[in-house]
């Protein structure tokens, strides 16, 4: 790891600042920036996230992806945290804490769109930035790419039902053009340019050439994702500076959601045998969220200026910061979950008969 990897956090730090910072002093700057989207999806933030995911990209060689079977366990788990755990516990933690906990202090005529945000914001799996977290933490990336695509297509047929019946609603506006086109944008096209991209380069010098080029876009990479950091705060510094009580409150149920969730795959992928580059991004991709698709979820069913798309901007403005700590964790970890079971405390030998 480079010096400049090993401080990513203080340079997320340092950039959370000076997005706020600057999207108080310069906010015509960043509304232009953020009015050049298509069905609500920013275009040069998805800029920025292919900056981010083609050099790990660049790493995955489509003929092994059929290796990926051998890691059901790992699929499974992380299919049950997504869909089975954590848009419901997203929904439990919502009400206790905005519903009865928090709501002395929160504006009363928002409490329910606030827990709606939450529940979109849990419905809606992460998909770009998971590659980035994948990388950190090692991960294997055929596992990361066959989790991201299934997670994708199961989104497109259940987002919607889920939604509702959290919600309680008998129907769901889905933003669908948003949807696909985020899908496009986010996956497909990066994946199109990577593949192409690496059969250039085996042609031109084998992997050796290949490993040279990632060496180069790797700080490239890393760089992109701080500056898609500056930007998502810039969009919200006003928000942030006339909210800062509401956004802490909505922010501790986010936080419980994220390390339940990840502790939650981690240990399960433990307990089933999975290798530590299978358990490290099945973690992550179970605590992290769709953030592109839950915002203009929020905005088209309560409105731009409403507590649900607040609570998703929330989700937006803490999930780098605290994705980079289950990162830490997964990586601090590692020699713990390889330890095998007769090297555990308490464990008990069993003595042949």
């Amino acid at each position: 790891m480079t010096t400049f990897e090993r401080y990513l956090t203080v340079w997320v730090g340092l950039c959370i600042v000076a997005g706020v910072a600057l999207g108080h002093l310069f906010p015509g700057l960043f509304q232009a920036i953020g009015a050049a989207e298509v069905a609500k999806v920013n275009l040069p933030v998805a800029a920025l996230i292919w900056l981010m995911i083609i050099p790990m990209l660049l790493r995955i060689d489509f003929s092994a992806l059929g290796q990926v079977a051998q890691h059901w366990r790992g699929i499974g788990v992380t299919l049950f945290v997504n869909w089975a755990v954590k848009p419901f516990s997203m929904a439990i933690l919502g009400w206790l804490f905005i519903g009865y906990l928090f709501r002395p202090y929160l504006p009363a005529d928002q409490i329910d769109s606030y827990i709606a945000g939450l529940i979109i914001l849990a419905a809606a799996p992460c998909t770009a930035m998971v590659f980035v977290w994948s990388n950190l933490t090692k991960g294997e990336p055929h596992f990361t790419l066959s989790q991201v695509a299934l997670n994708d297509a199961i989104m497109v047929l259940a987002f919607a039902p889920l939604v509702g019946l959290l919600l309680g609603l008998s129907a769901i506006t889905v933003p669908w053009n948003t949807l696909l086109l985020s899908v496009v944008l986010y996956i497909l096209v990066p994946v199109v340019v990577a593949q192409a991209l690496r059969r250039a380069l085996f042609a031109r010098g084998g992997e050796a050439t290949l490993f040279r080029l990632l060496a180069r876009l790797q700080p490239l990479s890393l760089i992109a994702l701080l500056a898609t950091l500056v930007l998502l705060f810039g969009f919200q510094g006003e928000q942030i500076l006339a909210q800062p009580l509401v956004i802490a409150l909505l922010a501790v149920p986010i936080l419980i959601q994220v390390y339940f969730n990840a502790g939650l795959a981690y240990l399960l992928n433990r307990a089933t045998g999975e290798p530590h580059c299978v358990a490290g991004p099945s973690a992550l991709i179970g605590a992290s969220n769709f953030f592109e698709l839950a915002v203009a979820a929020a905005i088209s069913l309560f409105g731009f200026q409403s507590g649900a798309a607040l609570a998703t901007v929330v989700g937006v403005l803490i999930e780098v910061p605290v994705m980079l700590t289950v990162v830490w964790l997964v990586n601090r970890s590692k020699d713990w979950y390889e330890r095998l079971p007769s090297e555990r405390p308490g464990h008990r030998p069993v003595r042949p008969s």
